[in-house]
């Protein structure tokens, strides 16, 4: 069975024998030394995606990093049925966790929106004001459901959801309350909400890997003229001035941010 804390002490030990800080180790493999260091805590275990690279760069096989110790030829085959076997068990643990969970979540929700047919049904004899209740937990159970059961590999899932429903949500949102301003107006600024997230989700993707702060920084950065965009889009549909003091104050602060993330970026790099 893989040792989480016999693992990060080998690799410690093997990133020292090969003169390496973990900063630089952290670099080689396009990650931050934040990571490197969970790993050496055993507070988690290297991606697959870079087992390959970290092993190469150390001078180690995958086999013996999963076993947290030099393997002899003797106990190789061994070893290496031991950890793909921990592996396997592993994965499936977490697995049925996340299904536990996702079982569980769905089961409340299912709840919810019984409560409401049958409180509406009792009191009003139809379904009228249930149906906004009902739209928004089917639409809040699209959007979640593939990030519970899936972890962090669902994020994507999670914003592909919420990029293809959010509008015929809006729609059927804008028709049981009778409001069409709803979706006019919601339509609009959920569009650009959306071309934000996807350009946050990759500037994370693509730099914080590496450099978090930096890409912090770019976020709080792209949120000024998101912000802007927003205003204008509104001051157009509901006549409402483009920029009032709050919206400055936010501004000002979003740029505080960024200048405080670039800063404390640039002296990390620096140290």
């Amino acid at each position: 069975m893989m040792n989480q804390t016999e693992i990060g002490k080998f690799i410690a030990k093997c990133r020292k024998e090969k003169k390496l800080t973990q900063a630089q180790l952290a670099e080689k493999l396009n990650i931050t030394d934040r990571a490197v260091s969970k790993w050496e805590n055993g507070k988690s275990m290297p991606d697959s995606s870079i087992m390959l690279e970290l092993c190469d760069l150390l001078g180690i096989t995958v086999n013996e990093l999963l076993s947290g110790e030099k393997v002899d030829m003797e106990n190789f085959e061994k070893k290496a049925d031991e950890n793909l076997i921990a592996l396997k068990r592993k994965d499936e643990n977490n697995l049925k966790k996340n299904v536990i969970i996702s079982i569980l979540f769905t089961t409340a929700l299912l709840i919810g929106i019984l409560v409401c047919l049958i409180c509406n049904l009792a009191i009003s004899g139809s379904l009228t004001w249930s149906l906004i209740p009902i739209s928004s937990i089917a639409f809040a159970w699209a959007v979640t459901f593939p990030s519970i059961i899936l972890g962090k590999k669902g994020m994507i899932v999670s914003l592909i959801s919420l990029s293809v429903f959010i509008l015929p949500y809006l729609f059927l949102l804008s028709c049981f309350i009778k409001a069409p301003e709803i979706f006019s107006i919601g339509a609009v600024t959920a569009a650009a909400s959306i071309v934000f997230l996807w350009v946050i989700t990759a500037v994370l993707k693509y730099i914080g890997k590496t450099r978090p702060l930096t890409a912090l920084g770019i976020v709080f950065l792209l949120a000024v003229p998101f912000l802007f965009i927003i205003n204008i889009l509104l001051s157009k549909m509901i006549a409402e001035p483009i920029l009032d003091i709050w919206d400055m104050l936010t501004v000002f602060i979003l740029l505080i941010l960024a200048f405080v993330s670039f800063a404390f970026d640039y002296v990390k790099k620096k140290v």
